[in-house]
């Protein structure tokens, strides 16, 4: 008769132990979902802020050597205008061609820094983009890690 109620009593604690880790293990297996899914979307954030951020980046280059020619060009202006005057007009030549250039240089350094500033910018909006993408992976992680704890407590 012992030997009944003894494996009754296993059987009723097998059961048990079968049902808790059941629970737990498909609240395991949601968690890892969850999580994965999570991680996809950030590193889809991830990848899209920087390819914002690389664009922004490669379009302030290009600005900055596109007013880098429109100084050579006024430079390559200003030299042939001064090779063509009179020996008499060289120095008015030589003053008006200094100012042209000035003029120009002035110009490109402020097209070039407004570029850059939007390139800061950009690349300021990617960090925030990741880091709330990460805030937002590491919030599930540990809304999943409490899911489990939970299914566990329950038996």
């Amino acid at each position: 008769m012992n030997k009944i109620i003894a494996t009754l009593i296993a059987g009723l604690f097998a059961t048990a132990a079968f049902a808790q880790t059941s629970d737990v293990a498909k609240a395991q297996a949601d968690a890892n979902k969850d999580v994965a899914k999570a991680q996809q979307k950030e590193a889809k954030v991830d990848a899209k802020a920087d390819h914002k951020a690389n664009k922004a980046i490669a379009k302030a280059d290009k600005v900055h050597e596109e007013q880098q020619a429109k100084v050579g060009v006024e430079q390559a202006k200003a030299n042939e205008k001064v090779a063509k005057a009179d020996p008499e007009d060289k120095a008015k030549a030589v003053a008006k061609g200094d100012k042209a250039v000035a003029k120009a240089e002035e110009k490109a350094e402020k097209k070039s820094v407004k570029a850059d500033a939007k390139a800061i910018k950009a690349s300021v909006d990617a960090t925030e983009d990741k880091a709330l993408a990460a805030n937002k992976t590491a919030a599930t992680k540990a809304k999943a890690d409490a899911e489990v704890k939970e299914a566990a407590a329950k038996h």
